[in-house]
């Protein structure tokens, strides 16, 4: 990959789901449970360059920037985590798939739980983690961006994230960077933040419906984490009666800062490790 290039993650294209035009990658083989990413926040489909070429040589990917992440459109009924649970089981069902493993790490944790309590049959197993499980559990900027006042960003665009992309520029090429600047330009970041400020009514929905939640669940999650402390990950573990917890040596971006470790523990899991998590 050359500098400001963007690497092979797949056939990159895009759809209209529910109204909204949603950017998406497929790849991979015809055989086996397809394997849904969706992409973390302020990042994209390309967060996720390390991992899709590797699970690509098994198993059917589809890589996902949901509503207001990544470059795929917004719209306010979507933006919250119960709400994009719902257009998520849309998503799944506009690609015609029927059972699939997902890696949704960061905002798609959430998303893809509320998911899983309404339509359990289509998931196979889950990869989760880096999401605060109460708003009381975040920290640093994410913190303040669920209290924000709507409105609080509608005029920062991507500069309102620039001391994260400055920061992960540390590991991340240059091509992808420009494309996570994409993802918070003009009033994007202000709507995407609408979807943290969910959490403070949507969260408390969520976590006693986790202990029905018997999909084998794989956590992964930063054990240096200072946006999303790793008691979320303990907080999903303790919950979730289906689960194995991995605290990997990084930050917030474990995908990134542990990218051997991430895409060891994630493949195994995939090419059968969850089945030993699985209860009849």
């Amino acid at each position: 990959m050359t500098n400001g290039s963007l690497p092979n993650i797949g056939n990159v294209n895009t759809a209209e789901i529910d109204g909204l035009k949603i950017r998406y990658a497929q790849a991979g083989t015809k055989k086996g449970f397809p394997i849904l990413l969706t992409a973390p926040w302020p990042e994209s489909i390309y967060s996720f360059y390390h991992l899709a070429p590797l699970l690509a040589l098994k198993h059917p990917i589809l890589l996902v920037d949901l509503p207001g992440f990544g470059l795929s459109e917004s719209r306010p009924d979507v933006m919250s985590p119960e709400q994009l649970g719902n257009f998520l089981i849309k998503l799944i069902a506009h690609f015609d798939l029927k059972r699939i493993h997902v890696v949704a790490p960061d905002v798609g944790t959430l998303a893809v739980l509320f998911a899983a309590v309404k339509t359990s049959e289509l998931f196979e197993s889950l990869v989760i983690g880096g999401a605060a499980m109460l708003p009381e559990l975040s920290g640093g900027t994410l913190k303040d961006l669920i209290f924000s006042p709507p409105g609080f960003l509608s005029n920062a665009g991507s500069e309102g994230v620039r001391p994260y992309l400055e920061n992960a520029s540390k590991l991340t090429p240059a091509g992808i960077i420009e494309d996570f600047r994409a993802a918070s330009a003009g009033a994007r970041l202000e709507e995407a933040t609408q979807f943290v400020r969910g959490y403070i009514k949507d969260c408390p929905k969520l976590e006693p419906l986790l202990s029905g939640i018997a999909i084998p669940a794989l956590i992964v999650a930063g054990k240096n984490d200072s946006i999303v402390p790793p008691v979320n990950a303990k907080f999903l573990s303790d919950r979730l009666p289906n689960n194995v917890s991995r605290l990997l040596e990084a930050e917030h971006r474990v995908w990134e800062e542990a990218a051997v470790e991430y895409n060891k523990t994630v493949s195994f899991w995939i090419d059968g490790g969850y089945l030993a998590t699985r209860k009849n």
